[in-house]
């Protein structure tokens, strides 16, 4: 019976370690994900190249404003 008990506090001490260390991790991409967005808008400002220009989407980007200004039948 005492080895039953060590086992489940040794697994529920492991999956709350794990989710405390969950929480840390996404809590870092949450706020490394929101100083990206702030750097490339205060970027746009600055350069005034978009944001998908500035990662090298600018292409893709301009493909798809001239398909619909020149009201093409189809678009890729």
């Amino acid at each position: 019976m005492s080895q039953a008990n060590d086992s489940w506090f040794q697994t529920t001490a492991a999956r709350d370690i794990h989710l405390e260390q969950l929480k840390s991790v996404e809590r870092f991409n949450g706020r490394a994900a929101m100083l990206g967005i702030v750097i490339g808008i205060v970027t746009e400002g600055l350069t005034g190249a978009g944001i998908a220009h500035q990662i090298g989407l600018g292409a893709l980007v301009d493909g798809y404003a001239a398909c619909h200004t020149q009201f093409l039948p189809f678009c890729f």
